[in-house]
């Protein structure tokens, strides 16, 4: 989806910048009542009631859209009858039926048009959104919607303008590059899905103003320096003073650069090499 811009007859429109939905096809369409669920808002809070993700609460009410990152349904053509907005995800979604009647949403990759035609198995014509095993994904082709594990369902590579490729195989391994840069080992009995996920613009969105971010169920954050030191770490002292201290969270663990990643992981045999640091991203 592009980019629009407002001629700016407020202050607050001078800034915004927000997708202008020409993917959507066909248009305004309601999402599929058989694939939709109520989704109750949370407030950032557990099972126990404690708040787990600060800054969270109110927003719009949203349904959610049962996506199927399996796409286990094998050998059976699906054709594309629309592309939808998600409000639960950054990429859009789009609405398949397969030839027996059952419809069911995937993830959206770019290029995929109404009327096109996909299908997931085991060997099958590496096209944009079929899905298929890693073992038969040639090297430097993008995919997303990985699986960690045989028949999981996708984990990695999920959100819009997001892609990784894989780079070779080995043994009963292939050697995947992530959008983050990391080099990781994944079965090749896992699925994933060709080609890169649509809706790239999504990063380039400004909302313009404090409401909008309100309407996504975002509220107000408040730096730690500028809390009393009963309420921060790094809040308190004459003038502008960070606390003195590293940065950290309101209780005291270290933020902004410290790793968080328990030093000795399961998962860490199978990482070949990990994602460039911020730094070297910038240069």
């Amino acid at each position: 989806m592009g980019i629009k811009s407002r001629k700016p007859t407020t202050p607050t429109q001078r800034f915004t910048k927000l997708l202008d939905f020409k993917e959507l096809e066909p248009k305004n369409k309601k999402p599929e009542k058989s694939l939709t669920v109520p989704l109750k808002k949370k407030g950032g809070r557990n099972v126990h009631g404690h708040v787990t993700a600060r800054h969270r609460g109110g927003g719009h009410k949203r349904k959610y859209r049962i996506i199927d990152f399996k796409r286990d349904k094998s050998d059976m053509p699906a054709k594309i009858i629309s592309i939808e907005y998600d409000p639960n995800r950054s990429a859009n979604i789009a609405l398949l039926e397969y030839k027996d009647g059952e419809r069911r949403y995937i993830v959206c990759p770019l290029d995929l048009k109404v009327e096109d035609t996909v299908i997931s198995g085991d060997r099958c014509e590496m096209k944009t959104g079929n899905s298929m095993p890693l073992s038969s994904i040639s090297p430097g082709i993008p995919i997303h919607n990985i699986e960690l594990n045989p028949g999981g369902g996708a984990k990695i590579a999920r959100g819009a303008g997001t892609a990784a490729t894989i780079m070779a195989h080995e043994g009963n391994f292939a050697h995947i590059k992530m959008p983050s840069g990391e080099i990781r080992l994944i079965r090749k009995q896992c699925r994933a899905t060709i080609g890169q996920i649509g809706n790239i613009n999504h990063e380039r969105q400004s909302l313009g103003k404090a409401g909008r971010s309100r309407y996504k169920g975002r509220r107000p954050k408040v730096r730690g320096v500028a809390m009393n030191p009963v309420d921060h770490p790094l809040g308190g002292g004459e003038g502008k003073s960070s606390g003195g201290r590293h940065p950290s969270t309101p209780w005291g663990k270290p933020t902004k650069g410290f790793k968080t990643r328990r030093k000795k992981k399961y998962s860490d045999k199978y990482i070949m090499k990990r994602r460039p640091s911020k730094k070297k991203r910038r240069k």
